[in-house]
């Protein structure tokens, strides 16, 4: 129904396309599917924009020389190839050339045969023997969304910000002639006002979009006078000359185009986030994930040694937690007693004389994986890089009040390829002498004000456009050498979760607040519009690394608000008085309700964090007819009854429903959907999970 057409473009084209998909459109919401519809629209779309020979209307464009590309590109030489991709993909090359040896424009569009989406990058190649003239104002997006005089709404979340209201979710109608603008914060895509994705929507359907792109963007959504939106996304700072030989890129740029009301459109999101951007391995997705460290009883792994980071999978094993990875965190590697002293990447052996491989050789005799905590980008005085490879450093300017303690340390520039050849050999040796299964990166800085410290007039954000180049070029890297490796992004716990970095890697971490159950019902809620696997930590007994933190009982309010597609538990194992077997049962619902973090979402109350509201959620796996409902009654709740409207059921069919705290009862889908589920508490707090599943 909607697209991308720039002005001017006749609506008869928008009104046929829009009846040809109303005409298809009855969407069932027991199973969302991708309508030929969709695919029409999006086909349309890709062809008017891209895979044209050549496109009539690009939906990026740029200054160079003083002047817009849309008023030379069409002059330069072009050409176009094509080949299939596997899984029913297309990628189509569009090059463009300057005439004279000079600049390449190289476009890089991928079709999707089977999702109603389309992406592109943008790359810049200085082919000639001397510096190009100024490129700027390099827009990866910039094109007119045209909804034929309806409302537009634009929907989007907070990004990861260490806060309760991580992930909120927001809906603005677009007035007319006004302008919104985002940006990303410090250089870290998901920290800040908005997360890197969002959708522009009326009643009847709308565009999802992704940005790709591991640094500093910028987004301007522009609604005009009558109904036509423009959208323009792109690097915050792009004035520079291309050096000979020299490559720039734009962000990826990826849409999705859906019909019928927002709650289809979240699903249809969700489920091309899972199938087609989750990172295999092995060709296989993601299962949930239990995971268990002892960063809370050794300072991290300050105080960890070898023998008691086997004790502690062993003691896991011994009280039968179905314990996958054991974590090794912050600190195992040379420091001066301070586990943020990171530059020097070699295993501490006076406190681990045998290597993190004696560790995880003992852990995966038992079936257990392991993950080791590395930041190799951020450099601090008082270590091997600092003090030995300088010219491979960037130091920060004009640092903001709040992050002044960063002016000490360094970036590690992956724009410079002797640097990322060296770390990605010293990370890639660790990881085989160290018997590593999964490489956690972590990033507590904010790398903007190192990019852009020193960078002449004529060359300002390339520093950043090369950072980016090479961040993504060291995954690559490591994942060639090391099949089967998988990657945990983690940026102070959430801050780096664009599209390019989460086709590579699982955020096992969303954000630093933690351990704080109405946050944490929150956080669920807002990120499960966006990405579907996700994880957060929980503990019980007493945490030595917080010192205000109180001891926490084993209990079941507290630890399923913090259930997610992957649970990270933080326990002292040498307690034997905790109530081990209730926290089995936990730890066993975890298990049977994860799966459905996967499936379609349907949010069952308004988003809060009001300490006297109720909120709940619900996941539904259609093809199985299978779901679970989970909500909670917080602390200051005067109601101590709710019922929810379920969603997404077959109204004729009957079901089994069952309280996990005990209980079974049969309702029909339209029961469950109309009169709705029904919950009811003694006390406050309270929590609750209803799994449910159709009758044959």
């Amino acid at each position: 129904m909607l697209g991308l057409f720039p002005l001017g473009v006749s609506r008869r084209i928008f009104f046929l396309l829009f009846i040809s998909a109303i005409g298809l459109a009855a969407w069932p919401l027991a199973a969302v599917t991708v309508d030929s519809a969709e695919q029409q629209l999006a086909r349309a779309w890709l062809d008017r924009h891209l895979a044209g020979e050549p496109p009539k209307d690009m939906p990026f464009s740029f200054v160079y020389d003083g002047k817009n590309s849309r008023e030379f590109l069409s002059k330069w030489k072009f050409s176009r190839a094509e080949k299939k991709l596997e899984g029913g993909k297309t990628e189509i090359t569009l090059t463009y050339v300057e005439p004279g040896p000079g600049l390449e424009l190289r476009v890089v569009v991928v079709r999707d045969e089977l999702y109603p989406t389309g992406e592109w990058t943008v790359f810049f190649r200085n082919q000639g023997s001397k510096p190009t003239a100024i490129l700027e104002k390099i827009l990866a997006m910039d094109s007119v969304w045209d909804a034929g005089g309806t409302p537009v709404s634009l929907r989007y979340a907070n990004g990861s910000n260490t806060a309760p209201d991580s992930y909120r979710p927001w809906s603005i109608v677009l007035p007319p002639e006004k302008t919104y603008r985002m940006t990303s914060k410090g250089g870290r895509p998901s920290y800040g006002s908005s997360l890197p994705f969002g959708c522009l929507e009326t009643e009847k359907g709308g565009m999802f979009y992704a940005i790709g792109w591991p640094g500093q963007w910028t987004l301007s959504v522009e609604s005009g006078k009558d109904g036509q939106t423009r959208l323009q996304i792109g690097q915050a700072l792009t004035h520079f000359r291309l050096l000979p030989g020299e490559t720039a890129r734009t962000p990826l740029m990826a849409l999705l185009f859906y019909q019928g009301d927002s709650t289809r459109g979240v699903n249809l999101w969700r489920k091309w986030m899972v199938e087609r951007n989750l990172p295999r391995t092995d060709g296989q997705p993601p299962q949930p994930m239990f995971i268990a460290n002892s960063s809370h009883q050794f300072n991290e792994m300050l105080g960890a040694n070898e023998e008691n980071q086997k004790l502690f999978i062993d003691r896991f094993l011994e009280e039968k937690f179905p314990l996958q990875y054991w974590w090794m965190d912050a600190g195992w590697y040379v420091n001066n007693g301070q586990w943020f002293n990171t530059g020097t990447w070699e295993v501490d052996r006076k406190r681990f004389p045998n290597g993190l491989r004696a560790i995880t050789d003992h852990g995966r005799a038992k079936g257990v994986k392991s993950i080791v905590w590395f930041e190799p980008e951020r450099v601090t005085p008082d270590s091997w890089l600092f003090d030995n490879k300088p010219e491979w450093l960037l130091s920060p300017t004009d640092l903001p009040k709040e992050i002044e303690n960063q002016k000490p340390w360094r970036l590690l520039n992956l724009g410079n390829a002797e640097a990322r050849k060296w770390v990605t050999d010293r990370v890639s040796d660790l990881i085989t002498s160290e018997g590593i299964d999964l490489y956690r990166q972590d990033f507590n800085m904010d790398p903007y004000y190192f990019w852009t410290n020193g960078e002449k007039a004529d060359r300002q954000g390339i520093t950043e456009n090369l950072y980016v180049q090479g961040y993504l070029q060291f995954w690559d890297d490591l994942l060639r050498r090391h099949p089967g490796l998988q990657i945990d992004t983690c940026a102070s716990g959430g801050r780096r979760n664009d599209l390019e970095t989460l086709r590579r890697a699982l955020p096992l971490l969303r954000d630093d607040h933690l351990f704080e159950p109405i946050g944490q019902q929150g956080h669920t809620y807002g990120i499960s519009y966006w990405l579907p696997f996700h994880g957060t930590g929980t503990l019980a007994g007493p945490s030595k690394i917080f010192k205000d933190q109180p001891v926490v009982p084993v209990d079941p309010y507290f630890f399923r608000s913090h259930m997610a597609p992957c649970v990270i538990i933080a326990l002292d194992m040498r307690e034997r008085t905790l109530d081990y077997e209730k926290l089995r049962r936990l730890v066993g619902q975890f298990q049977r309700i994860a799966p459905f973090y996967l499936a379609d979402y349907y949010p069952l109350a308004p988003y809060s964090l009001d300490p006297k509201a109720w909120i709940a959620w619900q996941f539904d796996r259609p093809e199985t007819g299978e779901g679970i409902v989970q909500a909670f009654r917080r602390k200051e709740s005067p109601e101590a009854t709710a019922k929810f409207k379920l969603q997404g059921l077959d109204a004729k069919a009957t079901y089994e429903v069952e309280n996990l705290d005990g209980g079974k009862e049969s309702r029909t889908g339209r029961q469950l959907m109309e009169e709705g589920l029904s919950m009811d508490s003694k006390e406050a707090p309270a929590s609750f999970i209803f799994a449910y599943k159709k009758k044959s």
